[in-house]
């Protein structure tokens, strides 16, 4: 019987049961198993509602929602172009800065694509790039940017880190500060790369126009000061992150309905109800996570793992390569969020064993999952530019390879140079 029951729990998952069914399941017969009374799956859920800094996640969560469904997406890909568009490969970079901070601030790779790639992929081959240059790197900058603040998955990570009671504590505002330097070495290696592109020799890029730079600051107004005080009072900590995204709601909810008017009335519930699912997939996750963590945690199975891997894996090196392997093959079959809560209770203590910064797995994790999106052969990300831009899906294995290669570059740097994502804490 007690083979049968996770046997039974493994079918229903690999049929497609509600995966925070199956979660909340097994937490149930732990709990079972070692005779400790079943109400505790409900003080769990009712601790997930007490956390203050929850709040964040569906605030910002609408607030992305909100910029996806206007026309901010035109406006930051204007400005953008205005300020770099001049640069040797100015408008690629254009794309994956503007793809970068679109995801911070949504959270979501794929809403990205969707939202960014009709604007980008003509621009970019009316500049001149070949077009398997310019669907890979469409494809792969839709998951750039969750490594800033105010991303979700840094956010989820914190919130799930600091239910571990771990001797290292992890704050949010920290999280938030050591995904600056590796973020930026990704954008920076893609940019070289993009800037060495060659492209028809009749299109250059545009000189720096003093004109259309004014003017596309003055259509952006609205926008500008968003990221200016959100994340400039989240680093310099006159704001707590729930605030930050309280004000972030309010302010964007505030332009895009009622000063610019680019979402209605009729239209609105419909957003809400769009980003409230995500949330509420995302939280009922998280509550049953966490119950299944804290039987793990009492059955003391990280130790057990811990004490199985240390066996075959004796240092840290090792580990490390071990695990970005792992989580390669974990981003291309799990989203983001449902891998941060039902792995990073596990994979926490061990890589504390072996003397790794929680802030610094954070970080590493993150960045390999923003890897796993669009890593064949069936990274999510591909599949959703296939269908976006109607390409074969082999046709969008081909253009993001380079962009892989590049990236898994910088993430066994961020992994193995740790001072990469403590330096600023």
């Amino acid at each position: 019987m007690s083979i049968l029951v996770p046997l039974i729990l493994l079918l229903l998952a690999l049929a497609g049961a509600p995966l925070f069914a199956v979660i909340g399941a097994s937490a149930l017969w732990g709990f079972y198993q070692t005779e400790v009374d079943l109400q505790v799956m409900a003080v769990e859920i009712y601790r997930v509602a007490e956390m203050p800094v929850l709040i964040a996640i569906p605030l910002f969560t609408f607030a992305g929602y909100l910029l996806g469904e206007s026309k901010a997406p035109q406006r930051l890909v204007r400005i953008t172009d205005a300020f770099l568009g001049w640069m040797p490969g100015g408008l690629a970079i254009v794309a994956l800065a503007a793809c970068a901070l679109f995801t911070a601030f949504t959270g979501a790779s794929g809403v990205t694509i969707v939202a960014l790639g009709a604007l980008l992929v003509p621009a970019l081959q009316k500049a001149g790039y070949r077009q398997q240059f310019n669907l890979g790197l469409v494809t792969t900058s839709g998951s750039l940017g969750l490594l800033f603040a105010p991303s979700l998955p840094l956010i989820l990570y914190g919130v799930v880190a600091q239910q571990m009671a771990l001797d290292t504590p992890v704050s949010i505002d920290d999280l938030f500060l050591a995904g600056l330097i590796p973020g930026g070495l990704m954008l920076l290696a893609l940019s070289v790369y993009a800037a060495l592109q060659p492209r028809d020799s009749h299109k250059t890029e545009h000189k720096f126009d003093k004109a259309e730079a004014w003017a596309a600051i003055k259509d952006s107004a609205w926008e500008i000061p968003l990221p200016v005080v959100v994340l400039g009072g989240i680093y310099s900590g006159f704001f707590a992150v729930s605030e930050a995204a309280a004000i972030t709601a309010l302010y964007v909810l505030i332009v895009t309905v009622l000063i610019r008017g680019e979402i209605s009335f009729t239209k609105l519930p419909g957003v809400m109800r769009d980003s409230m699912k995500l949330v509420g997939a995302i939280l009922l996750i998280l509550a049953v996570s966490l119950a299944s963590t804290n039987y793990m945690i009492d059955a003391g199975i990280p130790e057990q793992i811990f004490a199985f891997i240390q066996q075959h894996v004796s240092d840290g090196f090792t580990f490390l390569l071990l695990l970005t392997l792992f989580l390669l093959v974990l981003g291309m079959m799990l989203d983001i969020f449902s891998a941060i809560v039902i792995m990073i209770p596990i994979i926490l203590p061990i890589a504390v064993q072996y003397g790794i910064h929680p802030v610094h797995l954070g970080i590493l994790f993150l960045a390999n999952m923003q890897l796993g999106y669009f890593t064949p052969p069936v990274g999510m990300n591909l599949f959703i530019a296939s269908f976006r831009f109607n390409q074969p899906v082999m046709t969008l294995y081909r253009a993001t390879l380079p962009f892989f290669f590049i990236l898994l570059a910088t993430v066994l740097i961020i992994t193995y140079v740790p001072e990469l994502s403590l330096m600023l804490l």
